[in-house]
């Protein structure tokens, strides 16, 4: 995953800075994660950018056999870490 081709929104990530939490742990309701085959990326793409709601549609990783079982985020600071399952919530749910 490239940290910084995901689309958040910047009143988004504005309050997890002033909360000091991570938005890719919070909850996310009306958002998809699509994993698709490389050869349809770019058409899956058009179609969702075509549709207001998917105008910030974005391709922000790819899917590699090694090693099997991570997910590594490849930061906006050049470096790179492994994207830990979440264990709890930071926030509690309103809903």
């Amino acid at each position: 995953i490239r940290e910084d081709a995901i689309p958040i929104r910047d009143e988004v990530r504005g309050a997890a800075e002033i909360l000091g939490i991570d938005p890719l742990y919070v909850a996310n309701e009306g958002k998809l994660v699509a994993f698709v085959a490389e050869d349809d990326a770019e058409a899956v793409l058009a179609a969702l950018r075509s549709h207001p709601l998917g105008a910030d549609a974005a391709i922000v990783g790819e899917v590699r056999p090694e090693p099997p079982g991570l997910v590594f985020m490849h930061t906006a600071f050049g470096g790179s870490r492994v994207v830990d399952m979440l264990i709890g919530d930071p926030l509690p749910r309103i809903c």
